[in-house]
């Protein structure tokens, strides 16, 4: 759904996707809309044939009638509810799952500018207020054939009460529409608000650790306490507006009725309606009511949802962070890794070639151009200059979902999840595939020993149960679980002591053996078992060869590497 679209679209998906949801709560509502109206209707004929001139059985039979309608509107009203509320979620789930989708799409930039807080915002209030507008819609379509079907019975007591009620309802409902459109702005407004007050949370409680470290517990609580009250400021405004949106709907409804009940108590005054006639009419005006406040209602979730819409559709169409490239990788892979004059972020004309099942060091002296080059290897983004190819193919022409499930970048921020450590761990493994190699080669197996129920034990948000060595080692081991013909991994024992490096180092090359593998480092340890190193310094190849002669040969890479 990554093309552009507006929030009248996405609403539009959101009712056709639940068609007939909608179309049987409709029905079964419009049931009991039209049961309603019956009911003055009925007890007025009771007064004309069984009550003023009294007629048992008569009154016996109209009473069966009447509580047929009673049942049909009661059942109406329970069926066409729970018809409309399960298009209601179903709408909900499916945006929802839109959303995720978007998220998690392979060109990425969803994300772009929006907070993780921010996102959840969208993808459960959002999508609950669009979704909601499904039930909203089913209750407007019985609301009309409520207020048609009380004026056609109307017309048959009395045409001028009749006329004036085919009138005046449109001109309630354009009122209502004239008087939500402040509210949808409002609306749109708190909803911003609230986004950003949660991902203000969201990135306090990712970051309580530090804050609480640095002892700046007070400074985040004032910066949330100054979002949080914006965000109140915002929803009591959008409250004040639906309050008088509301407000005003009901004394506009209120002077309507009173003056079909003005003009129908002049005719009975003059005589041109009967009693039966008088009581059905005076129930069918308090009846009406309540199908023109559902329409007002209605016009209150329309305003809501088109807000709501529009901060959906600005996810799902935003732009990816690469464009392009719908080809697969050769398969089998080789796993051929050529990068031919990359120049981005600082770097220029960058040549690079890890061969198949070779084992390469790449050590860049700038982190801020080991970054550039991670995210270009990863399609994060495209370089301005050069280009990258796997197996003699540019990663260009390739789609990114079939590139990375060739060429897998681990970050050195790779985060982890809510889970167990087994699931943790085996989270991109292929189907069936054993784990143990990638346990032992990162050393997780003693993450294991030491976590309550082993690689059963739960490793808390974002891996809040573990030290800071311990997430890398598992965020290694899912690396290498993964079994990608070609691993790029960067800095993946910064928090790890000597012991277990050294360990790691020989862990890495024992599970990759016969698998192109890039380490982005300058970890001696990691970088002493590979085949050879390549340095980067200044943006450009400064040196390439194994580890121990550019340790005795080249000054920068000894300062790099052992400093």
């Amino acid at each position: 759904m990554g093309a552009e679209m507006s929030g009248r679209e996405v609403i539009r998906r959101a009712v056709a996707g639940q068609r007939r949801g909608v179309a049987l709560g409709s029905l079964l509502s419009a049931g009991h809309q039209m049961g309603e109206a019956l009911v003055p209707v009925l007890i007025g004929v009771i007064v004309d044939r069984a009550v003023a001139r009294p007629d048992a059985a008569a009154l016996a039979g109209w009473l069966g009638v009447l509580a047929a309608v009673y049942l049909m509107l009661s059942y109406g009203f329970r069926f066409g509810a729970r018809a409309g509320e399960r298009a209601a979620e179903r709408a909900a789930h499916e945006l929802r799952m839109d959303l995720v989708r978007r998220v998690l799409a392979p060109q990425g930039g969803a994300e772009a500018g929006r907070p993780p807080g921010a996102l959840v915002n969208v993808a459960t209030e959002d999508a609950r207020r669009v979704g909601a507008f499904t039930m909203a819609l089913t209750l407007g379509v019985a609301a009309v054939v409520g207020v048609v079907a009380g004026a056609v019975l109307l017309l048959r007591a009395s045409v001028p009460l009749g006329l004036l009620v085919l009138l005046g309802a449109p001109v309630l409902m354009a009122l209502g529409h004239l008087l939500a459109r402040p509210l949808e702005q409002r609306s749109g407004a708190e909803q911003e608000r609230a986004a950003h007050a949660s991902g203000v949370a969201a990135d306090l409680v990712a970051g309580v650790r530090v804050l609480k470290g640095l002892r700046a517990e007070g400074a985040a609580v004032a910066r949330y306490r100054a979002t949080s009250r914006t965000s109140r400021d915002a929803s009591v405004r959008a409250a004040r507006a639906e309050a008088l949106q509301t407000g005003l709907m009901l004394t506009l409804t209120g002077l309507f009725i009173a003056l079909v009940a003005l003009v129908g108590g002049r005719l009975v005054l003059s005589g041109s309606i009967g009693l039966g006639a008088l009581v059905s009419a005076v129930g069918l005006a308090l009846f009406l009511p309540g199908p023109v406040g559902v329409l007002a209602y209605v016009g209150a979730e329309f305003a809501k949802a088109r807000a709501s819409a529009a901060r959906i559709a600005d996810v799902l169409s935003a732009p990816g962070e690469v464009a392009g490239g719908t080809g697969e990788p050769v398969r089998p892979a080789a796993g051929e890794l050529r990068v031919r004059g990359l120049g981005h972020g600082g770097l220029k004309g960058v040549d690079l070639t890890a061969r198949p099942g070779e084992h390469v060091g790449v050590v860049v002296t700038d982190p801020a151009q080991a970054a550039a080059l991670l995210h270009c290897l990863a399609r994060r983004c495209d370089p301005a200059e050069g280009r990258i190819e796997l197996d003699g193919r540019p990663v260009t022409e390739l789609a990114p979902e079939a590139l990375r499930s060739a060429l897998l970048v681990a970050e050195h921020d790779a985060q982890l999840f809510d889970g167990t450590l087994l699931e943790n761990v085996t989270a991109a493994a292929p189907p069936g595939a054993d784990p143990g190699s990638a346990v032992a080669a990162a050393a997780v197996d003693e993450v294991a020993s030491a976590l309550a129920g082993g690689m059963a034990g739960r490793i808390g948000e974002r891996g809040s149960a573990l030290s800071g060595g311990q997430r890398q080692r598992v965020a290694l081991a899912r690396a290498l679980a993964a079994e990608r013909e070609v691993l790029v991994v960067h800095d993946p024992t910064t928090a790890v002591d000597a012991a277990t490096e050294a360990r790691i180092a020989a862990g890495i090359r024992r599970a990759r053996a016969g698998r192109t593998t890039v380490l982005v480092t300058s970890s001696p340890a990691l970088l002493a078992a590979t085949d050879r190193v390549v340095l980067i310094d200044g943006g450009t190849v400064a040196a390439e060869a194994p580890h121990d002669d550019l340790v005795r040969d080249h000054p920068v890479y000894r300062a790099a590497v052992l400093t």
